[in-house]
């Protein structure tokens, strides 16, 4: 059995007797005493969270012509945004299937730097450099950053009580230092409320988590776990690579179409996304609003109402902020929103209404 790997901050995880879980081969928090799930993520829906986040791959791409290199591998269109943004894309396999979705931070022409998903750093980073031209370098730094999220209404406070920049607009980024040490901080995240994500070298990661946990906490908030993480993204109907994305479920089935520059010459997996994309015979992604007495977890059928089975549960779990299951599912085309259907729950029939993610009011954009 292989041996799981840390975070920089698991010390103090286990100080404050975190419930630790393999989380893409990581030891990684899930809920905190004091509450556990619910409380933290209503912390985040209502005031302030922090989060450990650092089992998140780090990777860059320098050299001349970097993004134009990297544009022509990921799905979405670095030509969308200028030095200092960020975006969100996937890098897929010819036949279309998502090999990662990931944040590209463009930094210049000539550097992008990049956060996958924990367990699928390593594939993403062999891919790009098996494909990279003379001169342009990949490089896997998966432990030489830290991540911390800062997440809710009142991340502001947090970061702005210890110099941090908050002015930015969403998915942008601004390298900066914090007591002499460098941090990258952008304001993106996973949970659907405005926030931070803070990037530190590897050695310091501790120092400012002390410090924004601190300010957390001051603010009415509290450390929060990937149990948290899991409920407030799914509230939001982002997705989950392993389960709402993977090689099977293509971004045009996924409902992240949106996530890929379709007017691009080239990128992986381009000619049969647009075939895909123009055969419309695919199951979507939808959502699913539960009416009976049940939670929904992936792999459970869902049936119309005559029983056939429509589809299957991808992604579910009990809504804090609604008091009620929810849950993200890939349906047959013949399936339209308000349409009622049943989950198959453990063997019980547990009614649900197709719907529109995100299943809560959004704070992400709010200024």
């Amino acid at each position: 059995m292989t041996e799981l790997l840390h975070s920089p901050l698991h010390d103090q995880h286990v100080a404050l007797g975190a419930k630790m879980a393999d989380f893409g081969g990581w030891s990684m928090p899930i809920e905190y005493p004091g509450g556990g799930v619910v409380a933290e993520h209503t912390a985040v829906r209502e005031r302030v969270g922090i989060f450990d986040v650092s089992h998140l791959g780090k990777a860059r791409v320098s050299g001349p012509g970097a993004a134009d290199f990297v544009n022509a591998c990921l799905t979405n269109d670095l030509r969308r945004i200028e030095p200092g943004q960020a975006q969100y894309t996937m890098c897929c396999t010819e036949e279309g299937g998502v090999v990662d979705d990931l944040i590209q931070y463009l930094r210049s022409d000539d550097d992008v730097f990049l956060i996958p998903n924990a367990a699928n750093t390593a594939a993403v980073v062999e891919l790009l450099a098996a494909a990279a031209p003379e001169g342009i370098t990949v490089e896997n730094l998966h432990d030489r950053y830290g991540v911390i999220a800062v997440q809710g209404p009142k991340s502001d406070e947090v970061l702005a009580g210890l110099g941090l920049p908050v002015d930015h607009d969403y998915m942008s980024f601004v390298e900066t230092q914090w007591e002499g040490l460098p941090v990258i901080v952008c304001r993106t995240g996973y949970t659907g409320e405005r926030g931070y994500e803070i990037v530190p070298a590897w050695d310091v990661t501790s120092s400012v988590w002390d410090a924004l946990a601190a300010a957390v906490i001051e603010q009415g908030g509290m450390p929060c776990g990937l149990g948290a993480r899991d409920t407030l993204r799914t509230e939001m109907g982002y997705p989950l690579h392993g389960n709402d994305l993977s090689l099977d479920i293509t971004p045009v089935m996924a409902g992240a179409a949106w996530a890929v520059g379709w007017d691009k010459p080239a990128f992986w997996g381009r000619e049969a996304l647009t075939a895909q994309r123009a055969a419309k015979e695919s199951r979507l992604m939808r959502g699913l609003v539960v009416t009976g007495r049940g939670i929904p977890r992936s792999h459970c059928e869902v049936k119309d109402a005559d029983g056939n089975v429509v589809g299957e549960v991808t992604s579910g779990t009990f809504s804090p902020t609604r008091k009620q299951g929810i849950a993200l599912a890939l349906l047959d085309r013949s399936v339209t929103l308000g349409d009622d259907v049943v989950i198959d729950v453990r063997g019980r029939d547990v009614g649900a209404t197709v719907s529109k993610p995100p299943f809560v009011e959004v704070g992400v954009r709010s200024s």
